[in-house]
């Protein structure tokens, strides 16, 4: 019998449901917690980002053959983070991101009230969806319903929602949204495209993914200010080099 728990899509809702709850709770402690307390956690929030970053970069980078640590798609990697950079540059997505985070901000904070709705909501949305756990979890719920994945991401993400809220305000919670919209789409299209997957492309995407999760570390603690953005179109690159190499190996 077809169980409730292999329905494609149910990570995404579980993950969504994460992020709101994890976020308002989140915002229930930014009511009691002080300025010196939030700016600690946020810092520690940009450490542990980083980590998850490097952590997945080196696993997806690296693979043991013939007893031998081997590199892979490093000189890929960095192709496509260059041509996703000037996509990106050129559509300006971080723009649009933070500008509509300004419209909702404006939407729904009293007059006059200082807000983070913006950073919030940008920072949040780039964390829960870039990383490989977002990606691969996405796939393998399109192609097997399997949703053990996203439901690992799901707790990990409702606590960073929370650590994020208490610092950032509720534009946090409204990352969710992208977070559905994201994943949702990535298990439709695997859904569609199972049998012309391969685990390399998964593997080049997660590399990427954690690479820029690195990058948001950094944003997190003021080290630099990196338009994760506008990098965003370097995900699909694997994927577009994939379909041409096919089109061209099929003549």
């Amino acid at each position: 019998m077809y169980s409730v728990w292999r329905m494609t899509g149910l990570g995404t809702i579980v993950n969504f449901i994460a992020i709101i709850a994890g976020g308002a709770v989140g915002l229930l402690l930014r009511k009691v917690m002080s300025k010196r307390v939030t700016d600690t956690v946020l810092q520690g929030m940009g450490l542990a980002v980083v980590i998850v970053g490097i952590s997945g970069a080196l696993s997806a980078s690296f693979v043991v053959m013939d007893g031998r640590n081997v590199t892979e798609h490093i000189l890929f990697m960095i192709i496509a983070l260059a041509i996703g950079a000037i996509i990106g540059e050129l559509i300006k997505i971080e723009d649009k991101l933070e500008a509509f985070g300004k419209i909702c901000e404006r939407k729904l904070s009293k007059p006059g009230e200082a807000s983070t709705f913006a950073q919030g909501f940008v920072t949040a949305t780039l964390v829960f969806c870039v990383g490989s756990m977002a990606v691969v979890g996405s796939i393998e719920d399109g192609i097997n319903q399997n949703s053990e994945v996203l439901f690992a991401k799901s707790a990990i993400d409702a606590v960073t929602a929370m650590a994020f809220a208490s610092t950032m305000g509720i534009g946090v919670l409204f990352s969710a949204v992208s977070v559905g919209l994201y994943q949702g789409t990535i298990t439709l299209l695997s859904f569609i495209l199972a049998p012309y997957l391969e685990d390399f492309i998964i593997r080049q995407i997660s590399l990427i993914g954690c690479v820029l999760i690195m990058a948001i570390g950094l944003n997190l603690l003021q080290v630099a200010k990196i338009k994760v953005g506008n990098m965003l179109p370097a995900m699909l690159v694997p994927v577009v080099y994939h379909v041409v190499r096919l089109l061209v190996l099929s003549f």
